[in-house]
């Protein structure tokens, strides 16, 4: 079967979803602009919209909610789902009949793949799997333009009021992502699929396993006027850009895929004196919500269902930290994302945001591992981000549920369920070597622990990436 789109049909498949999302960023703008009730009244009406067709078209909701009574369901009516469930029957949870697990998983194997549409229709992308198995996300037009619209509002929005778009024109409106490439994760495959839809636009990508150096060598030559990437590399450019050895003048910064503190936030803004933009997402739902001036993240409520719920599955009062979030992307109609587990922990601002924004306002912990400081031969300290460091062991040994603990300046233990260790440990152990060889750190011991990863005890979650106290930047 073939699966891939030929790549003259992108620009006039792209001039579409353009208009589509032009359309939906207008709407977008004009319910918000009539307050709290209307936000709730989209969300309502696409939920309702949304649980119709899954029950209808998607096998695995309807015998999921057989037991459930005829018409309209309220979002409190419908089980909660976790990506285990969904994976183990993912023919039965698309919508659309023609989408085959055997067929998916074949496309995700070539990596030439990445920002290509499946069947000709659909963007792919996977999640990067710390319960253990990965999840993979099927995209519909409908839901990429729902994302799209919503990057433009927050372009508009009071974050990027500041923004020097005269510098961003004198840099030719160049763009750079660093993040990790090497397989189908949603980042890169977003970025690809707008560089290729839009062949006007100057993009390019960095990928975060390279060394510092050499990101910052590219970075110097390419002069990006919008830069984007996790918190955690970002905060390593800025160190670079005030040492002086990065020297870029962006006109706006973009940070997702980690927990962005007001602190990191604050540095990062300084060592590049531009404006940051804060996107609180995940694969199962690309944009949930965006940072505000007064530190907050408002969510995307008329697109995003987010329940924060305490162990129990019982909603968690404003102001009081949940043990988890269930998730309901209201946008993608071919695979239904609803009330799923997604992990991370929100506080919901028991008042409306000083900033002034009609949309709900919420604090979340979620992907929160070291930066790893490690010595060099010669005593300088390397630092690499823990994304980085997590993506040489899931793309190299194909592992998903570890713990890389550093246990000295240069020594690192990795953690491993007894079933992986046996099967993958030694691959495992020598993709890691080889990626530090990479960063000039050929002299760091890695080796493999006999206990299995642990949990953080102060939340149950597991951390990747476990660094000493004070080896952080």
């Amino acid at each position: 079967m073939s699966t891939r789109l030929p790549s003259s049909l992108d620009p006039l498949h792209a001039s579409v979803q353009q208009w589509n999302a032009g359309t939906l960023a207008a709407q977008t703008l004009w319910t918000r602009g009539l307050g709290p009730d209307a936000v709730a009244a989209a969300a309502r009406q696409r939920w309702a919209a949304l649980a119709r067709h899954a029950r209808a078209h998607s096998p695995f909701y309807r015998k999921r909610w057989r037991h459930l009574p005829a018409g309209d369901l309220a979002p409190a009516d419908v089980p909660v789902v976790t990506k285990d469930e969904l994976m183990a029957s993912f023919d039965d949870w698309c919508t659309d009949r023609a989408i085959a697990w055997r067929d998916v998983a074949a496309f995700l194997a070539t990596r030439a793949h990445i920002g290509e549409r499946f069947l000709g229709k659909y963007l792919v992308w996977t999640s990067s799997g710390t319960s253990g198995r990965p999840g993979v996300f099927v995209q519909d037009d409908a839901a990429l333009a729902a994302y799209d619209a919503l990057v433009s509002v927050q372009l508009g929005g009071a974050t990027l009021a500041g923004c020097d778009w005269t510098a961003a024109i004198g840099h030719g409106g160049r763009a750079a992502l660093v993040a990790a490439d090497c397989d189908h994760f949603a980042s890169i495959v977003s970025w690809r699929r707008v560089a290729r839809g839009k062949p006007w636009l100057a993009m390019t990508s960095f990928a975060v396993t390279l060394p510092v150096g050499a990101i910052v060598a590219g970075l110097n030559a390419y002069q990006p006027a919008f830069l984007a990437g996790y918190p955690t590399v970002l905060a390593l450019l800025a160190a670079e850009q005030r040492a002086g050895r990065l020297a870029i003048r962006p006109a706006a910064l973009w940070a997702g895929g980690e927990v962005l503190s007001p602190a990191a936030r604050a540095a990062i803004e300084q060592a590049f004196g531009c404006p940051l933009v804060n996107e609180y997402g995940a694969s199962e739902c690309l944009t949930i919500g965006y940072g505000c001036p007064a530190g907050w993240l408002h969510v995307n409520a008329d697109w995003v269902l987010l329940e924060p719920v305490d162990a129990d599955g019982r909603a968690t009062p404003p102001g009081e930290l949940s043990h988890t979030v269930l998730v309901t992307n209201l946008a993608n109609a071919v695979q239904p994302v609803i009330r799923y587990d997604l992990g991370d922990r929100v506080r919901v601002a028991p008042a409306r945001c000083v900033c002034g924004d009609p949309l709900p306002a919420i604090q979340v912990e979620g992907r929160c591992d070291d930066v790893l400081a490690l010595a060099a031969r010669d005593g300088t300290l390397v630092r690499l981000v823990p994304l980085a460091l997590a993506t040489v062991v899931e793309t190299q040994a194909r592992l998903h549920r570890f713990q890389i603990v550093q246990r000295g300046a240069d020594r690192v233990q990795l953690r491993l369920a007894a079933a992986d260790r046996a099967r993958a440990g030694a691959q495992a152990v020598a993709a890691l070597r080889g990626y530090f060889a990479r960063q000039g750190l050929a002299n760091v011991r890695v080796t493999l622990a006999r206990d299995e990863p642990q949990l953080d005890p102060r939340d149950g979650k597991l951390r990747q990436v476990v660094g000493r106290k004070g080896s952080d930047p």
